[in-house]
C-alpha cells in the first residue's frame, strides 16, 4: 500500500523528475521540427514592432508583411553569401596559408632548438594546420548555414504567424477565464523577448562592424568573414564572443605573424569589453532578469537540448519560462531561483511590508 501511494501521488518528486526527463527526450527527438519553429516564432515576435510601425504609417497590413519579410530575407541571404564566398575563397587560398605555417614553423623550431628545448616536442605546424583553421571556421559557418538551412519552411511559418498575429487576442479572451490577466501575461513574454532580441541584434552588429573595420586597418584578410561570424556568435553568450576570436587570431597569426596576432587579439579584446561591458549593460536596461550562473547553465542546457538553435535562443528561451513559472505559487520558488539577486531583495522588501501591513490591521 504504501508503494502504491508514492507511485500514485501526482507530487511526487520522482514522478516529477521522470515527467522532465521525457519532456527533454521528447524535445531532442523533435529538435529538427522544433528549430524552425522556434527560430520562426522568435522573428516572428521580433517582426511585429516594425510591422505595427509600418501599420501606424497607413501602410496595408499585407504589404508591411511583405516589407517585412522582404528586408528579414534581405538579411538572410546577405549574410550566407559573404559566408559562402570567403569561405571558397579561403580554401582556394590554403596552398598559400600553408607554406606561410611551415616557414613560422621552421622559424619557431630554431628558436626553441637554441636554448635548448628538443624540437620533437614543438611541432607549430601541427598546431596551426591550415586545414584545421579552415574546418573549425567552416564548421562554424555550417552551423549558421543548418541553422537557416530550413529557410523556406521558416519563412511560410512566419508569414502565417504575422498574418494570425491580430487574432491571438481574440483567441485568448475566447479561451481564457481571466483574459486580462492572460494577455497581460502574454504581452510580458513577448515584450522581453523582443527587447532583449532586438538590442542584442543592434549591440552584435555594431560588435560586427568594429571587428570587420579594425581588421581591414590591422592587414587581416578576410575581415568581413571574422566580422560577421563576431556578429553571429555574439548572440551566444558568455562564450560566443570568445569563440568567434579564436579563429581570427590564428589566421592573423598565419598571414602577419606574431605581431599581427597580438593586434588582433587586442582589437578582440577591447571589443568585447567596451561592448559587452558599458555598451550593452547601459542599453539592455533592468536587463534579462536571470542570474549569471542561470545564463550560462541555459547556454548548456539548451544547446544539449536544440544544438545551434538552442545556444542562439538559450536566453530568450529560459525568459520565457521563468514567466511561465512566475504565474503559479507551486513553481513561482524555480523563477526565484532562475532570476537575480535585485529580485529575490525585492519579493523579500514586498513580502516584509506586506507582513508588517497585515500586523498592524490585526491591531
Amino acid at each position: 500500500m504504501e508503494t502504491n501511494n508514492i507511485t500514485t501521488n501526482k507530487n511526487s518528486p520522482i514522478l516529477t523528475f521522470a515527467g522532465f526527463i521525457i519532456v527533454v527526450a521528447g524535445i531532442m527527438y523533435s529538435s529538427s521540427l522544433l528549430n524552425p519553429l522556434l527560430l520562426a516564432l522568435f522573428i516572428s515576435i521580433i517582426s511585429a514592432q516594425p510591422l505595427a510601425w509600418l501599420e501606424r504609417k497607413g501602410i496595408a497590413h499585407g504589404l508591411a508583411i511583405t516589407i517585412v519579410l522582404a528586408g528579414a530575407l534581405l538579411i538572410f541571404f546577405g549574410l550566407g553569401q559573404i559566408i559562402a564566398q570567403s569561405v571558397y575563397q579561403f580554401s582556394n587560398d590554403l596552398p598559400k596559408y600553408s607554406e606561410r605555417v611551415t616557414e613560422i614553423s621552421d622559424s619557431f623550431v630554431k628558436f626553441l632548438s637554441g636554448i635548448g628545448i628538443d624540437k620533437k616536442s614543438w611541432q607549430l605546424n601541427s598546431i596551426l594546420d591550415t586545414k584545421k583553421l579552415l574546418s573549425f571556421t567552416a564548421g562554424i559557418a555550417s552551423g549558421f548555414g543548418n541553422m537557416l538551412g530550413n529557410i523556406f519552411l521558416i519563412i511560410f511559418i512566419i508569414v502565417f504567424l504575422l498574418l494570425e498575429l491580430n487574432s491571438f487576442a481574440v483567441k485568448t479572451i475566447a479561451i481564457v477565464d481571466d483574459p486580462a490577466k492572460s494577455l497581460q501575461y502574454l504581452t510580458r513574454i513577448g515584450n522581453s523577448i523582443r527587447h532583449y532580441l532586438g538590442i542584442k541584434t543592434l549591440v552584435s552588429l555594431l560588435t560586427g562592424i568594429l571587428v570587420w573595420i579594425s581588421l581591414l586597418i590591422i592587414g587581416v584578410d578576410y575581415a568581413i568573414l571574422w566580422g560577421v561570424i563576431a556578429f553571429m556568435l555574439n548572440f551566444i553568450p558568455n562564450i560566443g564572443s570568445f569563440i568567434a576570436g579564436i579563429p581570427a587570431i590564428l589566421f592573423a597569426l598565419v598571414q602577419l605573424g606574431f605581431a599581427g596576432a597580438i593586434w588582433t587579439t587586442i582589437v578582440y579584446v577591447s571589443v568585447n569589453m567596451i561592448i559587452g561591458s558599458v555598451i550593452e549593460p547601459k542599453v539592455m536596461g533592468k536587463g534579462m532578469g536571470l542570474s549569471t550562473l542561470v545564463v550560462f547553465l541555459s547556454l548548456i542546457f539548451w544547446g544539449f537540448i536544440l544544438g545551434t538553435v538552442g545556444m542562439f535562443l538559450s536566453v530568450p528561451l529560459t525568459m520565457t519560462l521563468k514567466i511561465i513559472l512566475e504565474q503559479s505559487e507551486k513553481t513561482k520558488w524555480i523563477a526565484i531561483l532562475l532570476g537575480t539577486q535585485q529580485e529575490a531583495q525585492v519579493i523579500i522588501e514586498r513580502n516584509k511590508y506586506k507582513q508588517d501591513f497585515e500586523e498592524e490591521m490585526e491591531l
